[in-house]
């Protein structure tokens, strides 16, 4: 919350009320600054390949292959780590686009990889969970 709206709230707020109207201000803001949001949300342009009421996918604008598609959930979740038992069904989901997604490009016979990055050292550059499907030639071996 601003500094200046927190300080003439505050006084009429009872602390629980308090907490949670600063986590969602909190969480807002993490998603209005989040470029896959504003993706999701066509305020950012890319090149979106599939999306409907769960997902999102679109090409990546550094592309390791010659098919390089990011699928991410429309909800906002951070990474891995935020996953909770609610969205087992939704990773499904994102799972199946996935495979959707490599059977359109042409790529599901030969192979693919599938790649989530989580956190700094497993090279997670934005803070939305997403998967890279990647295809269209012989990946390199070992990874990392």
């Amino acid at each position: 919350m601003t500094s200046s709206v927190r300080r003439n709230l505050d006084p009429f707020l009872p602390w629980p009320l308090r907490h949670l109207t600063e986590s969602i201000v909190r969480g807002v803001n993490k998603m209005t600054d989040c470029i896959f949001c504003r993706i999701v949300n066509n305020r950012a342009r890319a090149v979106i390949v599939h999306q409907d009421d769960q997902a999102t996918a679109f090409r990546d604008i550094h592309p390791v292959a010659p098919t390089h598609i990011l699928i991410v959930p429309n909800k906002h979740i951070e990474s891995v780590n935020a996953l909770e038992a609610e969205d087992e069904q939704l990773m499904g989901r994102l799972f199946r686009v996935a495979r959707q997604l490599a059977a359109q490009e042409g790529i599901a016979e030969n192979g693919y990889r599938l790649i989530i990055n989580t956190g700094a050292y497993g090279g997670q550059t934005i803070p939305h969970l997403h998967i890279h499907l990647i295809g269209g030639k012989p990946m390199r071996y070992p990874m990392g």
